[in-house]
């Protein structure tokens, strides 16, 4: 994943006791239907209280799961009508993004029994009406006091459903676990769900006796999961900007893509077989946002952009796949967004949630659209706990430091939210949801911060604090230093989807030196250790680690140092 050269800019008294209740059940007046869950039934009713003295109050929320125990994890949220502000809460985690309110489990309540409850409060402040909210949801499923039984409402029955990735198992790759459980440590997460890759048309038949998309399907269905996360990655002149991920389709090749690679695909996932399987299918990483950032006048602009700029194959190809997946009732399209550290800045930002409205459009309703994912195979930390971007050192913004350079975000979780609404504004539903590639941006280990950088000026102040231990934010490539981020979770936090391993850790960015193969994989100067950059990074270091096979292949070092780095530590 790539980063365009940045541009430099100029710089309580309680006065009466008041009692409501709110029991969000059919008969309050709400107008929902329960969701439909892969593999588990699915329902919940809450009662929700509140005492009230003028501008402040207190709130009791107790949540009952009436479907089947959840485990692994809950995330109850809602929305405000009015000014509500969460200022300190209890029994859960609480998080707000304007009207939005996230709570999840404490850690020492990760599971919840059917007919079992939970009670987290709250204490808030408003002004004018303290309106109760009209509907919470309990890992993506309505609470309206129904059971929904998938025998019932499955995804094969037309059902679809808030969040995908809420109440269901996830798939595990047996071909990625087999790499993970025999490095040294790794069998410690050899069980996480990784993404599966079809990078190329042999791989939906499997490749040198590997594993096609049926097998994996079926391998899905042998282990009860209920969702599947797919990378469908074989645009014509793909991935424009760089070399290491080059494709096997030229750039006018746009009706092989079609017949050869979407429609077996599309025809394989319509199987009625897999109708109870939910996909999660990430549609052609790194196509659009090269659009923006890699053609036309930019300074980064490459010869093989403009020409896929030119002639709008990849804006064809992605509506198209769009909209035949987007037909099946059991998948669900996510459409890449880059990361902070490419789309992060002021003159990228809307106009690549512009151009991915009309791709949408182009596939003939922005309903073919799910979610959209960030940080796909990129290394962007996904919050930076010791800086913000509103921070100041002397009156310099974190803004003007070397490393943030005017950009408008520091990590993925914010730029994913502040993303999700761009995109709301530009037409896409207020349902859609995000995901976070947290697969190498732990940054764990010894060179970890653990607290701010000193203030003596902005810089110091930055790279002292940064978690995200890159030369520069534009190096994308097998990077030294990284480690395994926050392992796969569904609903963590407002307007996020799932955090997920869609970048299986362990497989290569790219090869450090040139590799003949018959993968259409050329040698990216990115992935070697010794190349002095270009405009992309600012003439700065790779960063890469050295002796690295082609892109996809297995990099036993890479993982180990994964392991190693790994933030949150593992286990």
């Amino acid at each position: 994943m790539k980063h365009p050269l940045a541009r430099r800019r100029p710089g309580a008294r309680r006065r009466g006791l008041a009692t409501t209740s709110a029991a969000l059940l059919l008969a309050s007046g709400t107008v929902a239907l329960a969701q439909a869950q892969a593999s588990a039934a699915a329902g919940c009713k809450v009662d929700y209280s509140t005492d009230d003295w003028g501008t402040g109050f207190t709130a009791s929320v107790t949540v009952t799961n009436l479907g089947d125990a959840i485990s692994g994890g809950w995330t109850l949220e809602w929305d405000f009508a009015g000014n509500q502000q969460v200022t300190s809460g209890w029994n859960g985690t609480f998080g707000q993004s304007g009207q939005h309110v996230t709570v999840t489990n404490p850690s020492w309540a990760t599971t919840l029994p059917t007919n079992a409850s939970v009670n987290p409060g709250f204490q808030g402040t408003y002004s004018g009406t303290n309106a109760a909210p009209t509907q919470f949801k309990l890992n993506g499923t309505v609470c309206d006091g129904s059971t929904d039984d998938p025998g019932n409402g499955d995804p094969g029955d037309g059902d679809r459903v808030d969040n995908p990735y809420a109440g269901v198992q996830q798939y595990v790759n047996p071909e990625w676990s087999a790499h993970a459980a025999a490095e040294p440590g790794g069998g410690a997460v050899a069980d996480q769900p990784t993404g599966v890759w079809l990078d190329r048309i042999a791989a939906i038949e499997g490749v040198n006796g590997g594993m096609g998309l049926r097998d994996h399907l079926d391998e899905a269905l042998e282990q009860g999961a209920g969702l599947v996360n797919l990378v469908v990655y074989d645009l014509p002149g793909r991935d424009c900007s760089a070399l290491a991920s080059n494709g096997e389709l030229g750039p006018t090749e746009l009706d092989k893509y079609k017949a050869q690679f979407v429609d077996p695909i599309a025809e394989i996932l319509g199987d009625e077989k897999y109708a109870d399987l939910r996909i999660a299918a990430v549609v052609e990483i790194d196509s659009l946002p090269n659009l923006i950032t890699n053609a036309g006048d930019r300074p980064t602009a490459t010869e093989n952009c403009n020409v896929m700029k030119e002639n709008g194959n990849y804006q064809k190809g992605i509506a198209y796949a769009l909209q035949k997946l987007g037909a099946l009732s059991n998948v669900y399209n996510y459409i890449d967004i880059g990361h902070h550290g490419w789309i992060g800045w002021d003159d990228n930002f809307s106009p690549t949630a512009q151009l991915l409205a009309q791709v949408a459009d182009m596939s003939g309703s922005k309903g073919n659209v799910a979610g959209f994912i960030t940080n796909t195979a990129n290394y962007g930390a996904l919050t930076e706990p010791y800086f913000t971007i509103n921070d100041s050192v002397n009156g310099t913004s974190v803004r003007e430091s070397d490393w943030v350079d005017w950009n408008r975000y520091v990590d993925e979780q914010s730029y994913a939210q502040a993303f999700r609404q761009e995109l709301i504004s530009q037409g896409f539903d207020s349902g859609i949801g995000m995901l976070i590639d947290t697969s190498r941006n732990g940054w764990g280990g010894s060179e970890r911060p653990t607290g701010p950088g000193p203030t003596t000026d902005v810089n110091a102040y930055v790279d002292g604090g940064r978690t995200d231990r890159r030369i520069h934010l534009g190096n994308w490539c097998n990077q030294a230093g990284a480690g395994l981020g926050e392992r796969p979770k569904a609903a963590p936090a407002s307007g996020i989807d799932a955090y997920v391993w869609m970048k299986p850790p362990g497989e290569s960015d790219g090869a450090s030196e040139e590799i003949p193969n018959d993968e259409g994989k050329g040698f990216d100067r990115m992935c070697d250790p010794t190349y002095e950059g270009n405009p992309r990074n600012n003439n700065n270091m790779s960063g890469a680690l050295p002796d690295a096979p082609l892109s996809g292949h297995w990099f036993s070092a890479q993982f180990q140092e994964l392991l190693r780095n790994a933030d949150p530590p593992v286990q």
